[in-house]
């Protein structure tokens, strides 16, 4: 069972990623990008997953330029995705990395916002896709990269509506609810697998994209930069315990040093 306080932090045990194999989807967003930097910084081979070819080459380009180690480029449309795109996905992390370190899933699909009344059901489908189904059909995949490795993470990024879902949030609070329920299950068929842990985090109001969509009056300024997040990413990537593992983090709880955290097994 995971404590319940999380250090500051300045005190997070974060170990060197050299050598390590770090997935991230949605690499191009606010957090996947300040993730991506953080990860390339302590010495790991970033897997950059994104939709759009374009800001993912931007991405590449800024990580080299400032003589980080070479990432790698992952476009794929997760509204589009089938099987055998993930599959794909996981022969060919083995054929050119031959690892899997972690996989952190910070992707994610807005969708509209209003009456249930006013959604559309193929934006419904999308919303699955994206935030249940492709984590889902990416995780299974990698399963076996990540049960070779000595130390292995999975970190899901949840939301505060899928935690409590409100009016209006539609397909998205409901898949976020979802992917929720997914981290629960694998937590607890983990249980007694050493070397592999997961963990939930949810960030609560950030300076992000997504966030911009969703509150677009709202004043940025007052709100923590990704870059407040990363120390605790890096810590469940490549830090924490298996021990600490499990474990379902509220952000803003942990960012004003309050209790944050809960078990994500029953």
């Amino acid at each position: 069972m995971p404590s319940p306080t999380l250090a500051p932090a300045i005190q997070l045990t974060q170990h060197s990623l050299d050598e390590r194999v770090v997935l991230i989807t949605g690499a191009t967003g606010g957090l996947g990008r300040a993730l991506s930097f953080a990860c390339a910084r302590a010495g790991a081979t970033v897997v950059l997953h994104g939709r759009v070819v374009r800001k993912l080459e931007a991405l590449y380009d800024e990580i080299i330029a400032v003589k980080l180690p070479e990432p790698v480029i992952l476009p794929l449309d997760f509204a589009r995705a089938e099987a055998s795109d993930f599959a794909n996905v996981a022969s060919a992390l083995d054929a050119q990395l031959g690892r899997l370190d972690a996989l952190v899933h910070t992707a994610a699909l807005l969708g509209s916002l209003g009456p249930l009344e006013h959604q559309s059901f193929d934006n419904w489908l999308a919303l699955l896709r994206v935030n249940v189904a492709a984590p889902m059909g990416l995780t299974r995949i990698v399963m076996p990269l990540l049960a070779r490795a000595s130390d292995a993470s999975v970190v899901f990024t949840l939301d505060n509506r899928g935690q409590e879902p409100r009016a209006y949030w539609g397909g998205y609070a409901v898949t976020k609810a979802a992917i929720a329920a997914l981290a629960h299950e694998l937590a607890d068929e983990w249980e007694h697998r050493p070397n592999l842990r997961v963990n939930a985090v949810v960030p609560g109001p950030i300076r992000s994209p997504l966030r911009n969509q969703s509150h677009p009056g709202e004043d940025a300024a007052a709100l923590p930069l990704p870059d407040a997040l990363t120390p605790l990413y890096r810590h469940l990537i490549a830090g924490q315990t298996k021990a600490e593992s499990d474990a379902l983090i509220d952000v803003q709880s942990w960012l004003a040093g309050r209790p944050c955290v809960t078990s994500l097994r029953p």
